[in-house]
């Protein structure tokens, strides 16, 4: 079975995404735990918990993924910002846990001006400092950038210089984004792009440290460093390229999630329907 999901809604409940999910027909799904926008989250009831867990089980997701809220900066070289985003890195591990999720997906970063060598090191000791206070099964992924200024971990060799330096590498993976990917400049629209992407990141990561991917097109073209992401076959990676990622033997079998636009062309359904079909044509 493909793992092919969706980002969808908490609202209402946490336990509500798992309906939401189904009526998509994912077979995986990915969610914040709380409001993405703030920094302030509220304690996880224990009854919001219980079904949460109850309805996972009945509808046999057998992984779930969460994502870090907007505003922390694992990178960031300002000591106030830095500790207030490990507190949140930790307390985001720490709810992904008590929900018994997978993953934790979160983006590596700015280093605001610092450099990527002080970029690095922040994220590495943001990790370190994360997994000594939170006992979990769930292992944090670390998201590659969209190449923006001042990034962290848009190219690989960065996100191998971070994990590294992290101690307990069995708890950290990797997240690759495909908008991220192309926006800074890796070719995913070519079979010869897609197979020198995987080949570089195997060099330089691992791909067994590869354990999701967020299917997004790419609004932006090829080394624009744009994150912004387009429904799939509508932006310059195209179907063709979608095609060749999510057959390829060294992705197909990875949990793969939508995090595509909902606007006049379409939401999710749309974007699934294209997935399955180019799943289907592989």
């Amino acid at each position: 079975m493909v793992l092919l999901g969706a980002h969808v809604s908490i609202s209402g409940s946490i336990a509500l995404s798992v309906d939401r999910a189904r009526e998509l027909g994912c077979t995986t799904f990915q969610i914040f735990t709380r409001n993405p926008r703030g920094w302030i989250s509220k304690r996880l009831k224990d009854e919001e918990v219980e079904e949460f867990v109850r309805k996972r089980r009945e509808a046999g997701y057998e992984v779930v993924v969460a994502h870090m809220p907007y505003l922390p900066n694992i990178a960031s070289p300002e000591p106030l910002s830095w500790r207030r985003s490990v507190k949140s890195l930790s307390e985001e591990l720490e709810r992904s846990e008590t929900l018994g999720l997978n993953y934790l997906v979160c983006h590596i970063g700015s280093h605001m001006g610092k450099g990527v060598e002080k970029g690095v090191a922040q994220v590495a000791r943001a990790v370190n400092n994360t997994l000594s206070k939170v006992e979990s099964r769930c292992m944090i992924l670390l998201e590659n950038m969209a190449g923006q200024r001042n990034s962290v971990g848009a190219y690989f060799p960065q996100i191998g210089d971070i994990l590294d330096k992290v101690g307990d590498e069995r708890r950290v993976g990797v997240c690759l984004d495909t908008c991220h990917l192309y926006a800074a400049g890796y070719d995913i629209a070519t079979e010869e792009g897609v197979e020198k992407t995987l080949s570089d990141f195997d060099a330089s990561v691992g791909l067994k440290k590869l354990k999701v991917l967020h299917l997004n097109d790419s609004k932006g073209k090829l080394g624009s460093h744009l994150d912004r992401h387009e429904h799939i076959g509508r932006g310059y990676i195209g179907e063709k390229g979608f095609q060749l990622i999510v057959n390829h033997k060294k992705l197909r079998d990875l949990p793969m999630i939508l995090e595509t636009p909902q606007d006049e062309y379409g939401d999710y359904e749309v974007d699934l329907e294209t997935v399955r079909r180019l799943l289907r044509h592989g």
